[in-house]
């Protein structure tokens, strides 16, 4: 059901009250992934600048990299060309008690390599025929497979590419595919549609952000995630600090006066 008061903008204040309720919970599924020993693949899709990035920083940012694994693979060398379609991405599948996220995935051929002529008419046909198989056998192999896209509409697209063109810090995220993604829009719209008509499926389906309200989009895909993994929140155990010992005590800060330090400029 639409929230009434999507349209008006979400306050700072507010926002990071509630992400800082699910982050919580995140660490509660954290701690659940790893004594079930669960293994989990959360893929990330949408065109550019969908804010994917900052819904991926805001699920990480409080919990341990060792167990949700950030995985975001530059383009194939001359090697990786020349291997199974699939086998670059496999390497990175979890083991138990992680979770790893995929920053773009083998979806890219689905995507950009479609779009952009990265990959033969052949090899996309294959792609979207035999893609639903092999998530199959993910899924049956033990692995829960969660796939979110995230949709951004032409215009904000459109306001967010010219913020990165006038902000220097911002400008990094341009990549040489992003200024043809905009000449592009319908052919990624029918790239888009033709995805999920091909592998939208019951064993692993798509769900869709709407994401021109970056806020919310955040706080609505960790929410989702959250529901989507079954999970406990285990007891907390007592952590105490332990005393300092005084044995082989001496003065430990005399010894770094003749370091050389950080000038403290602030």
């Amino acid at each position: 059901m639409k929230n009434p008061d999507a349209a008006a903008p979400l306050k700072r204040k507010k926002y990071e009250k509630e992400l800082r309720k699910l982050q919580a919970e995140l660490c509660h599924l954290q701690a659940w992934v790893k004594q079930q020993g669960l293994r989990v693949i959360v893929i990330f899709e949408g065109r550019d600048a969908a804010g994917k990035g900052g819904t991926i920083k805001a699920i990480t940012e409080r919990v341990s990299p060792r167990v949700f694994r950030l995985v975001a693979l530059p383009a194939p060398s001359d090697r990786e060309k020349t291997m199974m379609y699939i086998q670059r991405y496999m390497q990175h599948f979890p083991a138990a008690g992680e979770i790893v996220i995929y920053d773009r995935s083998w979806y890219n051929r689905a995507g950009v390599e479609h779009v952009m002529g990265f990959c033969s008419k052949e090899q996309y046909k294959r792609f979207l025929n035999l893609c639903p198989v092999m998530e199959k056998y993910i899924v049956d192999g033990g692995i829960l497979l969660i796939k979110f896209w995230l949709e951004v509409s032409d215009k904000e697209q459109k306001r967010r590419f010219e913020a990165r063109i006038d902000d220097p810090v911002r400008q990094w995220k341009l990549s040489p595919m992003d200024l043809p993604s905009r000449s592009k829009w319908f052919e990624y719209s029918r790239a888009r549609d033709r995805m999920l008509d091909a592998t939208d499926t019951k064993h692993a389906p798509w769900h869709i952000v709407l994401s021109d309200d970056k806020k919310r989009a955040r706080l609505n895909c960790i929410s989702h995630l959250l529901n989507l993994i079954p999970y406990k929140k285990l007891p907390n155990t007592q952590v105490r600090l332990p005393k300092r010992s005084m044995k082989c005590a001496y003065d430990d800060v005399a010894s770094m006066k003749h370091r050389n330090f950080v000038t403290q400029k602030y």
